[in-house]
């Protein structure tokens, strides 16, 4: 009985070395670096560090495109302020006449002027 568990035992041992030495050839073939998945895996790591560069530049254009474009409307809402600010004084004016002509406006001068002019 001892020597059939010593053989069942020593046929375990053997299967274990054998299926060792299979998973240790696919190891070495798979770590492989020119045309193993090692190789694979360098050029992926190789793209990734290539894309997380790109995508840095990315970021710091759009940055700036950002920046810039706060300042164009900060820019163009400062025109349309002023904009709006004329529009509402020409409905101050008085309707031109059927002719055509122009309406004409007058401007007061301020007292201090008269003042002077007086003396």
């Amino acid at each position: 009985m001892e020597f059939i568990a010593d053989i069942l035992l020593a046929a375990g041992a053997l299967g274990a070395a054998a299926y060792c030495l299979v998973l240790a050839r696919r190891l070495r073939q798979f770590n492989q670096l020119e045309n193993g998945m090692g190789g694979a895996i360098a050029v992926l790591s190789a793209q990734v560090d290539d894309m997380t560069k790109a995508l840095q530049q990315a970021q710091a254009t759009a940055a700036s495109s950002a920046r810039q474009l706060d300042a164009l409307t900060a820019r163009a809402e400062s025109g349309a302020q002023k904009l709006e600010l004329l529009l509402a004084s020409l409905h101050d004016l008085p309707p031109g006449d059927a002719e055509g002509r122009r309406p004409r406006v007058l401007r007061r001068r301020a007292r201090s002027d008269m003042a002077e002019y007086a003396e």
